[in-house]
């Protein structure tokens, strides 16, 4: 009975010390140790976000921006194609395609999760560990087919924009959440194909993925590093959303699997395990170091 006791004891616990470090573990600790980000390189988010959020909004009455301010940084004018739900259906989120004729840019944003879609769900969820290689490495199956349905549609479209714009031109993909894991494999597959787009350079290319999924396995997080930049402005959770998802009606036996995971397997074996999929490209994290002081962070 004492022994049962003494068992019951340690395993509460263990598993009280590893909710509390799990659920205080914020995205800012692993950007302690890194350096501030130029201001050149964080210029374009304020701009990108804006062109994300004119994807559901009305450009001339705005109502996701404060009416005081609007859309300054983006022209109403420059909006060449906005999508909707039933255009895309069920592949992927609504995006829109901008043309930013003062900077030479044709961006191509995507949307993020929209928590009462379940096509949204569907497409999130399309994943399974080792499900799909590519460029020697993995990615999200899901997203990967998301990516693929809108470059089908939309590739001529770019590709004319861009021969407009002249040879200067920069190619931009950006997304927030499910729509940034979309838009960096889309940017890989351009990347991949830059003679569709009328062999524009790689280092014309850019990725802007706000809030980011993890959509791709780690070396090729590196391999992109130069083309796709990763914004974070919330704290990361250390389980991947799908689970979490895929999970919720079962949640306390979840988190209980989780922590005999972790007790039980080391650190090194699952960075190890290429199959493993991380944000992409180099990353940022907006954090709040003082009161009234954000900084600016970036890890390659």
């Amino acid at each position: 009975m004492s022994v049962s006791c003494g068992l019951e004891c340690v395993l509460c616990v263990g598993c009280v010390r590893w909710a509390w470090k799990r659920l205080t573990y914020i995205g800012a600790y692993d950007s302690e140790t890194w350096p501030p980000a130029s201001p050149d390189d964080f210029e374009p988010v304020p701009r990108i976000c804006q062109i994300i959020m004119a994807i559901s909004d009305d450009l001339d009455n705005p109502k996701l921006m404060p009416a005081t301010r609007g859309y300054t940084q983006i022209d109403g004018a420059g909006v060449h194609k906005r999508t909707t739900y039933d255009e895309v259906g069920t592949a992927c989120p609504p995006y829109l395609v901008y043309v930013d004729r003062l900077r030479n840019e044709v961006v191509l944003a995507v949307r993020g999760l929209n928590l009462v879609r379940n096509a949204d769900y569907k497409v999130l969820m399309d994943n399974k560990l080792g499900m799909q290689m590519f460029d020697g490495g993995y990615v999200h199956h899901g997203l990967l087919k998301a990516a693929q349905f809108i470059l089908e549609r939309e590739t001529e479209t770019l590709r004319e924009l861009l021969r407009q714009q002249g040879p200067d031109c920069k190619l931009i993909f950006a997304g927030h959440s499910l729509g940034s894991g979309i838009a960096a494999l889309m940017t890989v597959l351009v990347v991949n194909n830059r003679k569709a787009f009328g062999n524009i350079p790689r280092s014309h290319i850019r990725c802007y993925a706000l809030a980011p999924a993890r959509c791709m396995s780690l070396n090729l997080a590196v391999k992109y590093a130069d083309v796709i930049y990763s914004i974070d402005f919330l704290p990361r959770t250390p389980t991947p959303l799908e689970y979490i998802f895929g999970s919720i009606f079962c949640l306390p036996c979840l988190l209980f699997l989780f922590c005999l995971r972790d007790t039980f397997k080391q650190d090194k074996k699952k960075f190890k395990d290429p199959r493993r999929l991380y944000a992409p490209g180099r990353m940022y994290h907006i954090v709040e170091r003082k009161a009234y002081c954000v900084i600016v962070q970036y890890h390659c």
